[in-house]
C-alpha cells in the first residue's frame, strides 16, 4: 500500500492531429489571409480561387503520372488559400492537413505530416525526398515556407471582409424599409394591436404618440403628422465603392483582370483575361510545380496550363503561321537562310 510510488503510471494516449480541438485551432490560421481571416468567405476570393483550382486541375502534364487531376485540384486551391501544398509520395499523392519540418541551408530535409483520416488523423514521418512540397510566394527569411496572395495582401483582405460584413449586418438588422408613424393618444393595447396588424413589411413598423395639447403653443404642428422613414442612408460612406475597390484589388493579387467580373464585359476581354491569368499567374506556379517534382521524382517534368485553357487568340496565331510561312518561302526562293532572321526577331535558339 505504500509503494504506490514505485509503480509506472500508466500511458496515457492522445490523439495527435485530425480530432475536434486540433481542428479549432488550426482552423483559419496563419496560412489564411486577414487578421480575422473572413476574406476567404467572399465571392471574389472563391472566384479567383476556383479559377486557380480548375486552372491548375486541367493541366497537361508530361512526367509525372502521379500529377492527376484530382491532385493537381487540390494542390491549386491550396496554392490559392495557403500559398503551399504537401503530398507524401506512396503509390499515389497523399494529401497532407498540416506539417511541421527541419531545414538545412534553408531547404527541408525532414517533415512530421498530419495526414487527415475520417474518424481522427494520423501523423508521419518522411524524409524531404518522399515529400512533394508546392509553394509559392516565398520570402529570403523563409524560403521553405508559401504565402498566399490574401496574407501579402492581409490590409486589402481585411477590408473586403469588412465591407460585405458590414453590409451583411445592415441588411440582416437595420429596419431597412419601417416608418415612424404618428398617431394620435391611444392605450397601449390598441397600439399594439395596430403595429401588430401591417404585414408584408421589412423590418419592423414602430409607432409613437403625436401630443396633441391645447395649452402652452397650441396643438401639436402639422409636420409632427408626416410618416417619417427609418431606413439608413448608408450612402455616404461610399460601400459600393469601396467594395469595388477592394475586389478589384483581390483579383490583381490572383492575377484575375478585374474586367472579367464586371457586367459589361465583352467577349475580347474575356479572352484576354484568360490569357493574362493563365500566362502571369498560373505559368509560374506551374513551372514551380514541374520543377519540384522533377527533382522528387527523378524524372524531367512538364507542365502546360496554355493549351488546355485555350489561353490564346487563334486567328492572331492562325495569322502569324501563315506569316512565318511566307517569310520562309520568301527567302527559300531568295537563297537567304532564314535562321539568322528568326534568330534576330527570338524565332529560333540563338547559335553558339
Amino acid at each position: 500500500m505504500f509503494d504506490w510510488f514505485r509503480k509506472k503510471p500508466a500511458q496515457e494516449t492522445r490523439a495527435t492531429g485530425g480530432g475536434y480541438t486540433h481542428d479549432l485551432l488550426m482552423h483559419r490560421a496563419a496560412f489564411i489571409a486577414g487578421k480575422t481571416g473572413a476574406a476567404d468567405l467572399t465571392a471574389c476570393v472563391q472566384t479567383c480561387v476556383g479559377l486557380w483550382e480548375s486552372g491548375l486541375s486541367i493541366a497537361d502534364v508530361d512526367g509525372a503520372d502521379l500529377l492527376d487531376v484530382a491532385s493537381l485540384g487540390l494542390a491549386g486551391r491550396a496554392l490559392a488559400l495557403r500559398g503551399e501544398a504537401v503530398f507524401l509520395i506512396r503509390d499515389r499523392l497523399v494529401p497532407v492537413s498540416d506539417w511541421s519540418l527541419t531545414t538545412r541551408d534553408g531547404r527541408p530535409r525532414a517533415y512530421q505530416c498530419s495526414i487527415p483520416e475520417a474518424g481522427g488523423g494520423r501523423t508521419e514521418t518522411a524524409l524531404a525526398a518522399e515529400v512533394l512540397h508546392f509553394r509559392i510566394g516565398t520570402d529570403v527569411a523563409a524560403p521553405w515556407q508559401g504565402t498566399s496572395p490574401l496574407r501579402r495582401s492581409s490590409l486589402t483582405a481585411d477590408m473586403l471582409g469588412a465591407v460585405e460584413g458590414a453590409l451583411n449586418e445592415v441588411y440582416q438588422n437595420a429596419p431597412i424599409g419601417s416608418q415612424v408613424v404618428p398617431f394620435p393618444e391611444a392605450s397601449g393595447t390598441d397600439l399594439n394591436e395596430l403595429g401588430a396588424s401591417f404585414r408584408a413589411k421589412r423590418g419592423r413598423t414602430m409607432l409613437r404618440e403625436s401630443v396633441q395639447v391645447s395649452a402652452a403653443g397650441g396643438p401639436a404642428p402639422a409636420q409632427d403628422w408626416k410618416p417619417q422613414n427609418v431606413t439608413p442612408d448608408i450612402q455616404g460612406v461610399m460601400p459600393t465603392a469601396s467594395l469595388e475597390a477592394a475586389r478589384a484589388s483581390i483579383c490583381g493579387v490572383y492575377g484575375v483582370l478585374p474586367a472579367l467580373l464586371d457586367s459589361a464585359t465583352t467577349g475580347p476581354l474575356v479572352r484576354e483575361a484568360q490569357r493574362h491569368l493563365a500566362q502571369w499567374a498560373l505559368m509560374p506556379v506551374a513551372a514551380l510545380m514541374a520543377q519540384e517534382c522533377a527533382e522528387k521524382l527523378g524524372g524531367p517534368v512538364t507542365m502546360d496550363v496554355m493549351r488546355p485553357l485555350q489561353a490564346f487568340d487563334a486567328g492572331g496565331r492562325a495569322r502569324a503561321l501563315g506569316g512565318i510561312i511566307e517569310a520562309l518561302a520568301i527567302a527559300k526562293e531568295a537563297g537567304v537562310d532564314p535562321t539568322v532572321a528568326m534568330q534576330l526577331v527570338n524565332f529560333a535558339p540563338q547559335s553558339d
